[in-house]
């Protein structure tokens, strides 16, 4: 799953963003780590760091896409907040976040300009409280995650 080419086509696909090494970063692919393991037909679920050009690449070819990541706000750690992208630019919290240069937020406004952005493009957003390299998830991250697979499961219906 990590590293895997997004050439394959498919209506519905799922990212996990993160860094399984940086504390609250791994969430996203934790996320999608769960989704997997569950029966989605019709989706592909993909992690991949965040690095920009290698989101763009995994947006390509689909039709609905969810982008899961860690982001810092003002929220409270382990909120999960809900993004429609295709409409709206991102927070600028999502760019502050990254330790990319060309992250999420910058993937995604490049996509926009080029005109490649999915026509359904949904960001998931899990508000972190630790990301200290070698680090665990906090304990409040750890607890939105099942939150976090329910609603996507709900939402793909």
């Amino acid at each position: 799953m990590a590293g895997a080419p997004a050439a394959r086509r498919s209506s519905v696909r799922i990212i996990g963003v993160g860094n399984p090494f940086r504390g609250d970063d791994a969430v996203g692919i934790l996320v999608a780590r769960q989704l997997a393991g569950l029966d989605l037909p019709g989706v592909q679920i993909l992690e991949r760091s965040g690095e920009g050009t290698a989101l763009m690449e995994a947006m390509q070819g689909c039709e609905t896409l969810y982008l899961i990541d860690a982001m810092q706000s003002e929220a409270s750690p382990g909120e999960i907040l809900r993004f429609e992208a295709h409409d709206e630019p991102l927070p600028a919290h999502f760019s502050a976040t990254s330790t990319h240069a060309f992250g999420v937020a910058e993937a995604i406004e490049m996509a926009r300009l080029m005109g490649e952005l999915p026509s359904k493009l949904i960001v998931y957003g899990i508000e972190g409280k630790n990301y200290a390299a070698g680090q665990n998830l906090s304990l409040e991250v750890e607890h939105a995650i099942p939150i976090l697979v329910d609603r996507l499961r709900e939402e793909l219906k």
